[in-house]
């Protein structure tokens, strides 16, 4: 594959990654449900969040094992914590600001314009980067975890 062609797919992949973290963020309709059938909605959001975040670090070492092989010399840990934080941005935009990933494509200009908005004046959007800051430390954080559980396993018996 061509770098030019891993550039254009890196950046597809980059539009719909935040897309399995996101799941997490559902647990906040737990509240809604009904109470007698709590533990359900627990556990059945609970193991898709799980699976989300599972399959999305999985996702992000597989792309940066790709990175790498083609790209030397990019320190491709350091651009894995920006797109962490990209995520934690995504899923802020998904969120509270209601876009999909296709609206890059379908609605491109409200897109940019919400964000442009948001970098101009970033104190009128003090929640966007909290929450961005947030959950990108919280996708830092459960990347260390599952590569040292990953590692853990590995140095057993």
């Amino acid at each position: 594959m061509s770098k030019l062609k891993l550039g254009f797919w890196f950046m597809v992949w980059l539009a719909f990654l935040p897309n399995a973290p996101y799941i997490v963020t559902d647990l906040i309709h737990i509240r809604i449900g009904n109470g007698a059938l709590l533990w359900l909605d627990v556990l059945v959001v609970l193991s898709f969040a799980l699976s989300g975040l599972l399959l999305f670090y999985i996702s992000l070492l597989d792309m940066q094992k790709l990175v790498k092989f083609k790209f030397k010399t990019l320190r491709v840990e350091m651009i894995s914590i920006a797109i962490l934080f990209l995520c934690g941005f995504g899923v802020y935009l998904g969120r509270f600001l209601r876009y999909n990933s296709w609206e890059i494509i379908s609605q491109p200009h409200y897109l940019f314009m919400d964000i442009l908005n948001m970098i101009i004046a970033p104190f009128q959007h003090f929640e966007a980067w909290l929450f961005t800051f947030g959950f990108g430390t919280f996708l830092i954080v459960g990347l260390w975890m599952f590569k040292n559980l990953n590692t853990l396993e590995k140095t057993k018996i």
